[in-house]
């Protein structure tokens, strides 16, 4: 295992740092049963720099699994569906949830804007009925096997690779410009 050896510098400058730097979107995991994959999925959405991390309801999730990424994001715990929902609405967050049973997009296709909020369900339900019928999308993730669906860390890690892939020109991640450049959503190298 690759060890990253400590950087000299306070936590928070690191933070402050990394905040400087991220992408607009978010990712929002509708409570998974298995407390370790919300770990597994806090540590991909770093390593993609996601602006926030939201996870809906009060379950427990192992910390451990995020192997110490957590310390660097920004998580966001909203206890419930509708405080989700009622977040999303006043902030405008265009949902773009990942269900493949109500799917009415493949990914290669889907829309995905720089300031999506990547939406994932649980293992036992997927994504809630209310915020599919929120979402401006519902996106299935192509599965050939007869599993019925990805792990959700699996899936949440397909979801945030597809929307930097698209952004990813020439060996450089393509990022668009900060909100208060403007709402025109151009885009700069980096």
């Amino acid at each position: 295992m690759a060890r990253v050896p400590p950087f000299g510098i306070p936590r928070q400058e690191i933070r402050e740092e990394l905040d400087r730097i991220r992408h607009p979107f978010r990712v929002a995991i509708d409570r998974a049963k298995n407390p370790f994959n919300i770990g597994s999925i806090v540590r991909t959405a770093h390593s993609f720099l996601a602006k926030e991390i939201i996870l809906i309801g009060t379950e427990p999730w192992y910390e451990r699994a995020a192997m110490g990424m957590q310390r660097y994001e920004n998580i966001v715990e909203v206890p419930s569906i509708d405080a989700f929902l009622e977040l999303s609405a006043k902030h405008d967050w265009p949902l773009i949830a990942f269900e493949k049973d109500d799917s009415n997009v493949g990914l290669w296709s889907a829309e995905l804007p720089d300031d999506a909020v990547l939406v994932f369900g649980n293992e036992n339900d997927g994504v809630a009925r209310p915020i599919l019928e929120a979402a401006q999308a519902i996106v299935g993730i192509p599965m050939y096997g007869i599993n019925h669906s990805y792990p959700i860390s699996i899936a949440a890690g397909i979801g945030m690779a597809e929307w930097a892939r698209r952004r990813y020109e020439r060996g450089h991640l393509v990022r668009p410009k900060p909100a208060n450049a403007g709402k025109n959503h151009e885009k700069k190298k980096s």
